[in-house]
């Protein structure tokens, strides 16, 4: 297994153990440890594409469970800020249809034996997920001990999550919509029999 592939399977690894941390409660350190390792499998994300282009990588792997690996790290990020009454709930079911309808299209194509890489579109709503899970995850560190000082800098400035974060969640559904529209109609062929 090449180096890209290893860090997309590290992704799905890290992704066990950043739901594992957010989902301690009283755990000290828990929150900023959740965000650290969100953190580090996002790097990845980016990692792993840019390795497998620069070194001519690309698999039929890499092209399948990339995209599958940021589906589950995402999709992970963002219940459980629903569950911490960070992203309204309906926002997520969309976030979540939208990344099984891919998903779908996927398997259709590999059933045709067509593998479907992602697309530059994907990439930028994948980019904006992160931040916006980040931004929060950040706000959730702020609240511990050894990060307090940052707390009043997201009041002060009017950055909680009923402003900056609400523009983030709006942003990062906007974008899921959109990529996922696109997606469906450059590969509408895959639909043709229905």
């Amino acid at each position: 297994m090449n180096v890209p592939n290893q860090l997309t399977v590290a992704r799905l690894i890290l992704t066990f153990v950043f739901v594992a941390l957010l989902s301690l409660e009283g755990v000290p350190f828990a929150k900023t440890g959740a965000l650290l390792v969100f953190s580090l499998a996002a790097i990845t994300d980016f990692l792993d594409g840019y390795l497998a282009r620069k070194n001519n990588l690309v698999t039929n792997f890499g092209k399948l469970m990339d995209p599958l690996a940021d589906k589950v790290l995402m999709c992970a990020g963002f219940v459980l800020l629903t569950r911490l009454e960070l992203i309204p709930a309906w926002m997520v079911v969309v976030i979540l249809a939208r990344e099984f309808m891919v998903t779908g299209l996927r398997l259709l194509a590999s059933a045709e034996g067509v593998v479907l890489a992602a697309e530059n579109l994907g990439k930028y709503k994948t980019t904006i997920q992160i931040v916006t899970i980040i931004y929060f995850l950040l706000y959730l560190a702020s609240e511990e001990a050894w990060l307090r000082f940052l707390h009043p800098m997201f009041d002060a400035f009017y950055l909680g999550p009923e402003y900056l974060g609400m523009v983030l969640n709006w942003g990062s559904l906007v974008l899921t919509l959109w990529s996922g529209v696109s997606y469906v109609s450059k590969n509408r062929a895959l639909l043709s029999d229905m």
